[in-house]
């Protein structure tokens, strides 16, 4: 029987119910031996869009990757500057963002969304770049530091900044650069070609195609660590096979004392499985021992924003992923 037919059958149904537009999804298995190498070989199903036309997908599309650039990018740009020995992974964030009031706060507590940093910003979408990173910057540090998992992109943000710090270059050009020289990934962009990209939803009345739906994505521009690459399904299974290698079995853990815990970058599921979720409609689940992992990228947002059902079905798509891959 074919793997995970069961849990492609649940992802396939997202487009047979109409819960997405459309769906670009893989497995890998067997060692990474199934990783799709070509548009020709990639799974797609349903639309490109749906909204102003129906479009149907063709199977290199660009997605808005939202979440999924912190770890792609940010993270393990993190990591290796760690085992490059030019951050410690318990490093007072302060150290290299003196503006940051709180010593308490490390690098650990940003990656694994301890950090207790409220996110709360009057006005921030009137902001720009600079004005949103000031605000950043004196956010205060709540009750919650080290004593709850809270996901926010404050922190992957931050990181960001450090990024910038060491490299002395804007984060998003050495995501970039890092991500095409580590894992060939080919098509990553922050400047994406318009006609491959799938559409998200309007935005003061105008669809947003090759434009991040992270309002903090667009603000912040090239600055920004949490949000704003594109790429496709082949460079996203490419890097799921580069995280199932040794370099990264560290990874596979609970890093925290909490319940639920983090991993570094990674939410951490049973069997110390990671798992990451992009807001505009992807998960990608990694199961380094048993070497599985599955990808799915969708628009679950077009042509609108809130899509329950979808946040609801992911979970079942997960769990039959983490019953199927044992």
């Amino acid at each position: 029987m074919k793997k995970f037919q069961e849990t492609e059958a649940q992802i396939l149904n997202l487009v047979n119910q109409r819960i997405v537009p459309g769906v670009s999804y893989g497995f890998i298995s067997n060692h990474g031996k199934q990783i799709k190498t070509s548009y020709d070989e990639a799974n797609f199903a349903g639309n490109k869009s749906w909204q102003p036309e129906i479009t149907p997908l063709a199977g290199n599309e660009l997605y808005d990757l939202a979440s999924l650039t912190k770890v792609m990018g940010t993270v393990p740009i993190i990591l290796k500057l760690i085992d490059e020995k030019k951050l410690d992974l318990h490093d007072p964030i302060q150290k290299y963002l003196p503006q940051f009031k709180n010593d308490r706060v490390e690098i650990f507590h940003l990656l694994t969304h301890t950090s207790g940093i409220a996110g709360y910003i009057p006005d921030r979408d009137k902001l720009n770049d600079q004005e949103l990173i000031n605000a950043l910057l004196n956010l205060p540090v709540t009750d919650n530091f080290n004593k709850k998992v809270v996901y926010t992109d404050t922190g992957m943000i931050l990181l960001g900044l450090i990024i910038e710090k060491v490299y002395q270059e804007p984060v998003q050009k050495v995501i970039k650069n890092f991500v095409h020289e580590t894992w060939n990934l080919e098509d990553a962009t922050f400047d994406p070609e318009i006609s491959r990209c799938t559409p998200t939803y309007p935005v003061d009345g105008k669809m947003l195609v090759g434009i991040p739906n992270d309002p903090k994505a667009r603000q912040l521009g090239e600055h920004c660590g949490s949000a704003g690459m594109f790429d496709n399904l082949v460079d996203v299974m490419q890097f799921a096979k580069g995280m199932l290698q040794t370099d990264y079995k560290f990874l596979y853990k609970n890093f925290t004392d909490l319940n639920p815990g983090r991993s570094l970058g990674w939410d951490i599921k049973p069997g110390n499985v990671l798992f990451h979720t992009g807001y505009t409609g992807h998960f990608i689940a990694l199961d380094y021992q048993h070497q599985n992992a599955m990808i799915v990228l969708t628009n679950r947002v077009h042509p609108i924003e809130h899509n329950q059902i979808f946040l609801e079905r992911r979970y079942t798509i997960l769990d039959s992923f983490l019953n199927e891959s044992k």
